[in-house]
């Protein structure tokens, strides 16, 4: 994608100062910052074991944080939660079901939790959107892996959130249903949504963020725009170097990533 006007400076969707999580004696997070502003795409990225889930459900209020702030659009999360958490929207890699209820009864029971009036009509174009159209009527238990997923984001998308986060978004999906999401979110940020997306599929980050955020060990290790990781970075290779090569790089030991510089706002 190509880079985002400098408004990113001026307009916050989601602020994060200081982000830590620990468990125990485990310091899952450590000391995160960074901003992500209207219809941009942040690309969050990391080994295994590297803090990514935990960062994302600090974000989505799921796991209080040890320390720091987050705040969705101008809502702090720990003193306005019910205010912030409807601003939000998260799309787990394992999406959950209630058993006993329809494709459309999630969908309005969805929208009865974020008071959203006009569900039927968005419900049934976003049912045609994820290619549900027709599965109004079957349960969670009728429903494959890759529709279950279909339905958790239709669920999250349907009362409009400024701020969607996801966690391996494309588990599941065939080509086409993979390339019919990435259309999906790309519309979202389009329309001005913030995106944070988190993915082991690289080419996937690579093609829709326009910021990609690296994590090792609960710690960033690089922040901006694919071309600033790669003057960052720079050394044989290195001005054409793709994602994959950068991440190998960043968190293979090729670098030290204590001495890699955060780039961006």
């Amino acid at each position: 994608m190509t880079s985002l006007e400098p408004r990113w400076r001026m307009e916050t969707v989601l602020d994060v100062q200081g982000l830590a999580k620990t468990y125990g004696a485990v310091r899952a997070v450590q000391g995160l910052t960074f901003r992500v502003a209207p219809g941009e795409v942040l690309g969050l990225v990391g080994p295994n074991g590297a803090g990514k889930t935990s960062t994302l459900r600090c974000l989505a209020g799921i796991l209080p944080p040890s320390t720091g702030r987050v705040r969705v659009a101008g809502h702090d999360l720990a003193m306005m939660p019910v205010e912030a958490k409807q601003e939000l929207a998260f799309l787990p890699d394992e999406p959950r079901f209630f058993e006993y209820l329809t494709v459309w009864e999630h969908l309005n029971f969805t929208a009865r939790l974020y008071g959203v009036e006009d569900w039927e009509a968005r419900a049934r174009g976003l049912l045609e959107e994820m290619e549900l159209g027709g599965r109004e009527r079957a349960l969670p238990g009728e429903l494959s892996r890759g529709m279950k997923q279909k339905l958790s984001i239709a669920c999250g998308f349907l009362h409009a959130p400024r701020l969607i986060l996801l966690d391996e978004p494309l588990t599941g999906l065939d080509p086409l249903g993979i390339r019919r999401m990435k259309a999906s979110l790309r519309r979202r940020a389009e329309q001005g949504a913030a995106l944070v997306l988190s993915s082991h599929l690289l080419p996937l980050v690579e093609e829709l963020c326009h910021r990609i955020l690296v994590i090792a060990k609960g710690q960033v290790v690089a922040l901006g725009t694919l071309a600033e990781i790669r003057e960052r970075l720079s050394g044989p290779g290195g001005a054409n170097a793709s994602l994959e090569d950068l991440f190998v790089r960043i968190t293979g030991g090729d670098s030290d990533p204590a001495r890699l510089e955060q780039s961006g706002p």
